[in-house]
């Protein structure tokens, strides 16, 4: 596919030129990402599940109407997540919408050690506290020390898979039956893990790292 793509957008031209040659260059130029084949490139190993499958009817002049509502999830399980809601007809043609829309809603996450009652040094769980929020839902998350693995529901657990990260305390509140604002929350609680500014000597003893780690 990557053959027969021809790019639309500076950042797609940046990509196939080879200027830039990973996600986190293409986040961090200030480009925006809209071609999912410059995740396709960049990103050859991403994975996708779907989150929830909402069928939605309502009543029109020429009788009912049923869409399905479709949240899906991407991600590398290192340090790249992303996540995409579709509605359309049929299931099939929804998902490929929702990963498609996730592929362009992708973020790079930071992980470390941020436990205090860990200290591994390694990359294995959150660097501090973060929180999200999406409609009523609010979540906490929480580092946790090795082999705590991921205690959130099922929800936060495929994201935070899909992102590496393998270990959390998760804390809820609000309404988390609503799928896609639990998702978001959860999203934007790990966006939010690559905001805070930090000083290098922090980021040494907490073991922070940006983005995929080579294995």
């Amino acid at each position: 596919m990557n053959d027969e793509w021809v790019p639309k957008t500076r950042l797609g031209e940046l990509v196939m030129k080879g200027e830039i040659t990973s996600m986190s260059e293409a986040l961090k130029s200030g480009l925006p990402l809209r071609e999912v084949e410059i995740v396709d490139m960049l990103l050859p190993d991403l994975e996708d599940e779907v989150i929830d499958v909402n069928m939605v009817q309502r009543m029109t002049d020429s009788g009912r109407r049923t869409k399905f509502r479709i949240v899906v999830a991407v991600g590398n399980k290192n340090g790249f997540v992303g996540i995409g809601q579709a509605k359309g007809r049929e299931v099939g043609i929804s998902i490929r919408k929702g990963v498609e829309k996730a592929k362009l809603n992708i973020i790079e996450v930071n992980r470390g050690c941020g436990s205090w009652e860990c200290g591994c040094g390694t990359p294995h769980t959150l660097p501090f506290k973060v929180d999200g929020k999406c409609g009523s839902v609010r979540i906490t998350l929480k580092p946790a020390p090795r082999g705590v693995g991921l205690a959130v529901g099922n929800v936060a657990k495929t994201v935070l898979r899909l992102a590496g990260i393998e270990d959390v305390w998760g804390f809820t509140r609000g309404s988390t039956r609503t799928t896609i604002n639990y998702a978001k929350a959860v999203y934007e609680a790990l966006r939010n893990t690559s905001i805070h500014k930090m000083p290098d000597e922090a980021k040494k003893e907490l073991k922070i790292v940006s983005g995929a780690v080579g294995t």
